[in-house]
């Protein structure tokens, strides 16, 4: 998608966009409610590919589920509702103007519309295509860019900071791949800011009421979690890794880790979304923020 698909208005249809045919876009592997969930092994081209069609599959009803929480234009980290607005992970908002902001695993480009608001130059860049298509139904004036976040399309030393609001990084089998383009297109002394389900999440059930409450997996455990058709092909994977090997994933990528927030469920917040509640919340962590600078 090239920097001038980005240059639209603003829709005032969103339920009619969100609601047209995706047919053309469908899996061979049929709908995902036939998929068969399990646990196994799964490479890098395995779950991209997967994760592409799951995306392109979904992203309507994602974004009619979720879209009113995350907003057009606001930046929020997770479930919990941590806004940068409040948080200032990237550094504080007036300090944001005129900096050049590359967004991972953007969806419909919420994050880099709050970017662009504070007077950044952001780029938003994701996976899935029909995602981007919610971004361009929305209205941007940045570019969006549909591309794997393993082989970023940018020259080095391209952006100031960057940003992945739960984009990409749970769905690489090798997140290095990721950190280590991200720190080729950052200049130095740039921020990278990534969220993701906290790793404790895998010992417990994915369930927001009291049976999510109780160990039912070993947190030692990293095999994928997948979901495959009946010839066995993945059509959607996560991957695990503990807190362990997601720092030591910065640090050897070429980063220094700053801060590790886990956010806290606020009060306000009663709603839930997927595994996250205000019950699980209030008791154990459900989201992770790294803060990284490239030295």
């Amino acid at each position: 998608m090239t920097p001038q698909d980005g240059l639209v208005s603003k829709s005032t249809t969103r339920e009619q966009i969100i609601q047209e045919s995706v047919s053309a876009q469908s899996s061979p592997a049929g709908p995902d409610a036939d998929a068969e969930a399990t646990r196994r092994a799964a490479g890098v081209t395995e779950s991209a590919r997967a994760n592409r069609g799951w995306w392109d599959r979904n992203a309507d009803e994602y974004q009619t589920e979720h879209g009113t929480f995350l907003g057009d234009d606001r930046f929020v980290w997770g479930p919990e509702g941590l806004d940068e607005v409040e948080a200032e992970l990237l550094g504080p908002p007036e300090e944001l103007k005129g900096r050049h902001v590359l967004e991972i695993g953007a969806g419909a480009a919420q994050c880099a519309r709050w970017l662009a608001a504070q007077g950044a130059h952001p780029v938003a860049l994701d996976i899935s295509h029909r995602q981007l298509q919610h971004a361009l139904r929305i209205g941007s004036s940045f570019p969006l860019v549909c591309a794997d976040a393993a082989v970023l399309p940018f020259a080095d030393a391209s952006f100031d900071l960057a940003c992945s609001a739960y984009g990409a990084l749970p769905f690489v089998a090798d997140p290095r791949l990721v950190l280590r383009e991200v720190r080729r297109v950052l200049r130095p002394g740039g921020r990278f800011v990534f969220s993701l389900t906290h790793p404790i999440r895998w010992a417990f059930p994915d369930e927001p009421g009291p049976e999510g409450l109780t160990v039912a997996a070993s947190y030692f455990d990293r095999t994928p979690y997948v979901e495959q058709d009946e010839d066995g092909n993945a059509v959607y994977v996560e991957h695990h890794r503990t807190l362990g090997d997601r720092v030591r994933d910065v640090v050897t990528s070429g980063f220094r880790l700053v801060d590790l927030v886990e956010p806290e469920w606020p009060d306000w917040n009663t709603s839930e979304w997927g595994g996250w509640s205000p019950l699980r919340g209030h008791l154990i962590p459900g989201t992770a923020i790294f803060v990284c600078e490239r030295d």
